[in-house]
């Protein structure tokens, strides 16, 4: 029996490695054809290997830094991600406090309403949301993480509210008779308490929105913002044509502070999740 259980784990090994290879081979294309010159990424020699006739060097590298604002699209999108985080974890856990302690049924039906948020998909509000936004004066990087907290609330509250359930009240009824405020309650007792949810939430809200194209483009003015992801669709080299290598060393440059982000928080994803998981 154990035989065949370490025969089944060496086959689900294999696979699994199979799939990441599979997964990681189109990143591995961008990346080495950021290397090389611009005439070998157009031909059949796309798939091969850089060589000393094709290696460019870093050469990509700077003209994607150099053309069409990358430092402006980077600061825009790493100011509306960092904002629209910050504004996720602190209101949606916040706000899942209060449904999981206060058990009313406007609670419930508030719960309901985040999770029910959830399945919505984005093209049934897109039309009304860019038409409220521009209403509102919501079309500016500035204020673009007000939109996102309301599309990122569900998943969050969601989570907050699975592992909120979890813990038990005793901690928090001690430190209200010892004449804390529900304010003080928060910030001392049960934040420290969500760090592992709060990890989790952080890192996949802040890949959705570091990666999104379609609100931002929907939302911004083209002509005086954009993010990375709309640089890249948008990406033109002189003379008004796409230049692909500097456009792959500009996905490269796109993708790698995310996978930073990821690789930092990964053991805490399966942690959160599972604890946000939690029914009560």
């Amino acid at each position: 029996m154990r035989r065949k259980n370490q025969r089944a784990n060496r086959l689900w090994s294999v696979i699994m490695t199979i799939v990441c290879v599979l997964y990681l081979y189109p990143i591995f294309m961008v990346l080495i054809n950021s290397l090389k010159v611009e005439s070998a990424i157009s031909t059949s020699t796309a798939f091969e290997l850089p060589t000393a006739e094709t290696f460019a060097g870093l050469a990509n590298y700077e003209n994607a830094i150099s053309v069409q604002g990358f430092l402006s699209s980077l600061f825009y999108t790493t100011f509306i991600t960092v904002t629209s985080v910050l504004a996720i974890l602190i209101f949606c856990s916040m706000f899942a406090w209060y449904i999981t302690r206060v058990n009313t049924k406007v609670t419930k039906a508030l719960y309901l309403l985040c999770a029910f948020s959830m399945v919505v998909p984005f093209q049934m509000v897109m039309f009304t949301l860019s038409s409220i936004a521009d209403t509102l004066k919501l079309n500016t990087p500035w204020v673009l993480w007000i939109i996102y907290l309301g599309f990122g609330a569900g998943l969050a509250v969601f989570m907050f509210c699975g592992f909120m359930r979890s813990v038990p009240i005793d901690m928090e009824e001690a430190s209200l008779i010892d004449g804390c405020s529900p304010l003080q309650t928060y910030f001392y007792i049960v934040f420290p308490l969500l760090r592992p949810t709060m990890i989790s939430v952080a890192v996949l809200e802040a890949m959705w929105i570091w990666n999104d194209y379609l609100l931002p483009t929907l939302i911004l003015d083209l002509e005086n913002y954009k993010t990375i992801s709309m640089l890249i669709q948008l990406f033109r080299g002189s003379y008004g044509r796409v230049e692909m290598g500097p456009m792959m060393a500009c996905i490269m440059l796109a993708i790698l502070p995310i996978i930073v982000v990821y690789l930092v928080g990964q053991k805490y994803i399966i942690k959160g999740v599972v604890a946000g998981a939690v029914k009560g």
